[in-house]
């Protein structure tokens, strides 16, 4: 009998790809859509209700069955309201890891577990290999595309029986193949929102889940330059839409710092020293498939999606069996390490996995 898989699909082109290529590849497939948002636009249409009309599309193009799903209440609590809490605190999370590790990696691998599968997959730009019963998280093929950043914090257990069927393409053989097999996605663009929440005027959003207050932009002197209508818009290092007027000097103004307490935006002028550092501790840190035994190595790392690989020196600090934090130490300055994002590290081939920036 043909081994089962189970593709989560999104209704975007990588995802129908990869149920495609599983089913030529002599897979029992199945599609399944994740509804995680309970949303309704001006109009009271769902706002997911295009993505699940794509997925009905290609399931049909592919002649495979499909679930609906609705994870929106595991969605809430293991990952939106972190979100907002993270957010609170003066933050900036990233919830697209958190719900690979709660949701497409957890609940949806339960959820596929209980029907029968013995696989799942998705379409993300990753590979794996395995090695002595343990899952090693590889880079995708196409180093533009890879994922592996949003895949950081999943266990090796969770990357048992999961299929990655797209990462060894670069984004326009996988573009290729939808037109050449006439996918009703074929030239759909690609997502750029929030995981689940889409594509929306992020401002308008946050204030509905955090009051927000106007407050001052002020100097690191303390001279107040302009004012904002919420401290938890902005992020560290950020350039546009402060809001603030021209000046003598004539450089650009940036985020340097946020103090939530007391309402305030300090900002800056020009590329000042201080906002880079080659130093950062991470916290809550995820080894793939374990913690090294060296407890100091060099390697690579990234702190936002599509950075270049940086070169870092490694050091675990463990409380018994536990890793506490990880410091890294970098070879060259780092522009606006920002709280809350994820420090992730590579070798040359392999993501080892990564934590939280404190």
């Amino acid at each position: 009998m043909s081994k089962q898989v189970v593709v989560g699909m999104s209704g975007g082109v990588d995802s129908a790809v990869s149920a495609l290529l599983l089913k030529e590849a002599g897979f029992d497939v199945v599609g399944l859509y994740m509804s995680n948002w309970k949303e309704t636009d001006g109009s009271g249409c769902c706002t997911g209700e295009q993505d699940y009309y794509d997925v009905k599309r290609v399931c049909a193009d592919i002649d495979i069955p499909y679930y609906s799903v609705d994870f929106s209440q595991q969605y809430m609590e293991k990952v939106f309201k972190l979100f907002v809490d993270e957010y609170k605190i003066g933050r900036t999370p990233n919830p697209d890891v958190l719900c690979n590790r709660e949701i497409k990696f957890d609940s949806f691998k339960q959820f596929a577990k209980e029907i029968g599968a013995d696989y799942i997959a998705t379409g993300h730009y990753a590979r794996l290999e395995e090695k002595d019963g343990r899952n090693f998280l590889v880079r995708a093929a196409d180093e533009n595309k890879d994922q592996t950043y949003f895949l950081n914090q999943l266990t090796s257990e969770q990357l048992q029986n999961v299929l990655f069927p797209v990462g060894g393409m670069v984004k326009n053989e996988v573009r290729d193949y939808a037109v050449k097999h006439n996918l009703a996605v074929a030239k759909k663009k690609d997502s750029t929102g929030i995981c689940f929440i889409g594509e929306r005027k992020f401002r308008e959003f946050l204030s509905q889940y955090i009051p927000m207050r106007d407050g001052d932009i002020i100097t690191q002197d303390g001279t107040v330059v302009g004012h904002h209508k919420g401290v938890f818009y902005y992020t560290i290092g950020q350039r546009r839409g402060l809001g603030i007027g021209g000046s003598p000097n004539g450089g650009a103004w940036f985020v340097l710092a946020k103090n939530v307490e007391k309402n305030l935006l300090i900002v800056s002028q020009g590329e000042d020293d201080i906002l880079f550092s080659n130093q950062l501790v991470a916290e809550g840190f995820n080894f793939i498939p374990n913690v090294p035994e060296e407890i100091n190595f060099d390697c690579y790392a990234r702190i936002r999606h599509r950075q270049p690989l940086q070169k870092v020196k490694a050091s675990i600090l463990q409380n018994g069996n536990k890793v506490e934090t990880v410091h890294l130490d970098f070879e060259q300055p780092q522009r606006a390490i920002a709280g809350g994002q994820y420090a992730v590290l590579y070798t040359d081939k392999y993501c080892l996995g990564g934590g939280v920036i404190k």
